[in-house]
């Protein structure tokens, strides 16, 4: 899947197909934002400024802003991005495919978070976004990055499949693109943004 065509289911997506616990109940979704949010504080820095890169209607977004970091959310739906300016306008938003998250910015970041984003992307399409996430992180920065790995990588092939990479793959993007894996107890790659290859 190109990343045009995942925008573009997304920004026809009901908004009860954007995270299965809203399937639950709409408690249910924002305490499952909440969690992640608490996790990711685990990782970044306190009260740094981080991008949530595919922030949907702000499930996470909301919760980082409430534990005190300088949050921007980044959508490349429009529909998504409206839904979260809806809920949250006090918080800044770019309208960004990820590639060129770095140009909408204007400013490098301390953080980039990006979860369940690159699971549905092809992997040309992955690579793209993970360089344009890159370049938006200062030297040092960290990037949180859904980025799943398996024994058997595949690519999906639908807007709401999960493309799995093997780490021989994304070992090869992050020497090319700068980026450091660390060890952490998170259910997300966690990666130092350092000098590319």
């Amino acid at each position: 899947m190109s990343a045009d065509d995942v925008i573009a289911a997304w920004n026809e997506a009901d908004p009860a197909a954007i995270h299965p616990t809203r399937s639950v109940s709409e408690e249910a979704y924002r305490a499952s934002g909440e969690a992640q949010a608490e996790l990711l504080a685990t990782v970044l820095p306190k009260g740094c400024r981080v991008v949530d890169f595919g922030c949907g209607d702000g499930r996470v977004t909301v919760p980082l802003a409430r534990l005190g970091y300088k949050v921007t959310a980044a959508d490349g739906s429009e529909n998504m991005l409206r839904r979260f300016r809806e809920k949250s306008n006090s918080i800044p938003s770019v309208y960004s495919n990820g590639a060129d998250l770095a140009d909408k910015l204007g400013k490098k970041v301390d953080a980039v978070v990006s979860l369940a984003v690159l699971i549905h992307h092809s992997y040309e399409a992955c690579e793209q976004i993970v360089t344009g996430l890159r370049a938006a992180v200062r030297a040092n920065g960290l990037l949180v990055l859904d980025w799943p790995l398996s024994d058997e990588p595949t690519e999906a092939g639908s807007w709401i499949g999960v493309t799995t990479w093997s780490r021989e793959q994304q070992d090869e993007i992050c020497k090319r693109v700068g980026l450091k894996r660390l060890d952490h107890d998170l259910p997300w790659g966690v990666f130092r943004a350092v000098k590319a290859a």
